[in-house]
């Protein structure tokens, strides 16, 4: 994590709809792909899923009057195809400096030589190869949800285990069942729970919050998570051990996320299970984390 400033990496295809000429490239090849990029690298892209979130997030070092934040771009196109990108980038006036053309290459390999607190892709592996160095990653879905009402404020979701914390409890309810899994919440109720792929991610957004006045700052956490009570002791106090607060808590006994989500209005919501993030993106945009048990 980079204490200076909070950096997210963000694939080409994610900030941009590359649908396009993504079909040039499975139907055509390379090379065919590269010439269309060529011929139309004076018409700017489409948004993308993260084009909103990242577009909020750059809107922060204005409001802030300092380089808080930090926007990379890291893609498998070459630097000549990826022309059209960066004019598009230039189209749209995001502030975007940094960028890693790995001309077909994995693009991931470079998030931890950029300090990345944060990678968005649609590539499932490139996202798999960026948690494997340590880096918080998600590979984003389409969605078909629209916010119900349009705020510069931005308001990250997160799901708790295997992704907060890691996936000891998960794994317990997945081979012993429920009652298991309430048995060992509430024993371990004062023990806290090991970090999960995301928790440096919330704790770099707690520091940008930091650098707000009270009752100023435009970023809102929260966890939506399945439990409930009992299993909600050992998460407050785990949250409470690592010194990190959330804005909002919502502890669901099961109950289907998508809804709560929209009402929240969140800009992202991050979880581990396929299921859940294919009824979140009904909703809202939902970020599917291939980590923990549920992806083994």
């Amino acid at each position: 994590m980079n204490s200076t400033k909070l950096t997210i990496a963000i694939s080409s295809r994610a900030l941009f709809d590359l649908d396009e000429s993504h079909e040039v490239y499975e139907s055509q090849g390379v090379d065919a792909y590269a010439k269309y990029q060529i011929e139309h690298e004076d018409e700017p892209l489409e948004p993308g899923e993260a084009f909103d979130l990242v577009r909020k997030m750059l809107k922060i070092n204005e409001t802030l009057g300092e380089p808080a934040v930090e926007v990379i771009l890291l893609s498998r196109n070459n630097a000549d195809s990826g022309l059209r990108i960066f004019n598009t980038i230039e189209h749209y006036g995001l502030a975007i400096s940094r960028a890693a053309f790995c001309g077909g290459q994995d693009p991931w390999r470079y998030v931890r030589a950029f300090e990345c607190d944060l990678f968005l892709s649609l590539h499932t592996e490139d996202v798999r190869g960026a948690l494997e160095q340590g880096v918080a990653s998600a590979s984003l879905m389409p969605t078909s949800g629209n916010a119900d009402e349009e705020t510069e404020e931005i308001r990250f979701a997160f799901d708790g285990d295997a992704v907060l914390f890691s996936d000891e409890s998960e794994r317990i309810y997945k081979e012993r069942g429920l009652d298991a899994f309430t048995e060992n919440e509430r024993n371990s109720a004062h023990t806290p729970m090991s970090g999960g792929p995301f928790r440096n991610f919330l704790r770099a957004l707690q520091h940008l919050q930091s650098k707000f006045p009270p009752g100023e700052c435009p970023i809102r956490t929260a966890l939506v998570t399945a439990r409930s009570a009992p299993a909600h002791e050992r998460v407050i106090r785990t949250l409470r051990d690592w010194r990190i607060f959330l804005d909002e808590s919502l502890f669901l006994g099961g109950l289907p996320k998508g809804e709560f989500l929209r009402s929240y209005g969140a800009d992202v919501f991050f979880d581990d299970q396929q299921a859940h993030c294919d009824s979140a993106s009904e909703h809202v945009a939902t970020g599917h984390v291939p980590s923990g048990v549920a992806n083994s």
